[in-house]
């Protein structure tokens, strides 16, 4: 499956057999669900970014500030025990938990691979 990007927005792309068209769904938006098609890559692409461009343009119009796809916040569950060391590390350190975690997380080559 591939993704398309636009104005930090990522969507899937798909293809029905059955309808004989490619179609995907903007990833990440939990209250808003943009959608879009088109019989060749070029339509499906540009009904994509015309959806993002609606969708942004509607927020803009309601004054209601668009919903990211993904907020930059998340919450795990670990073993105790990983995060007695996490906290253990933060505090001999200086630093955060929260920054040690993104360390190692962005530390990774390859996230799209994993």
């Amino acid at each position: 499956m591939g993704t398309l990007k636009y104005k930090g927005y990522s969507g899937t792309v798909e293809y029905s057999e059955e309808d004989n068209c490619l179609f995907g769904k903007v990833i990440g938006m939990n209250k808003n669900n943009i959608t879009y098609e088109g019989r060749t890559v070029e339509e499906m692409k540009a009904d994509f970014e015309s959806g993002i461009d609606l969708y942004l343009e509607s927020c803009k119009e309601r004054g209601v500030k668009p919903q990211k796809p993904y907020s930059g916040s998340l919450n795990i569950r670990i073993p105790s025990e990983t995060h007695s060391q996490l906290a253990l590390k933060a505090q001999m350190t200086g630093r955060s938990i929260n920054a040690i975690i993104k360390d190692l997380l962005t530390s990774q080559q390859n996230l799209s691979n994993a």
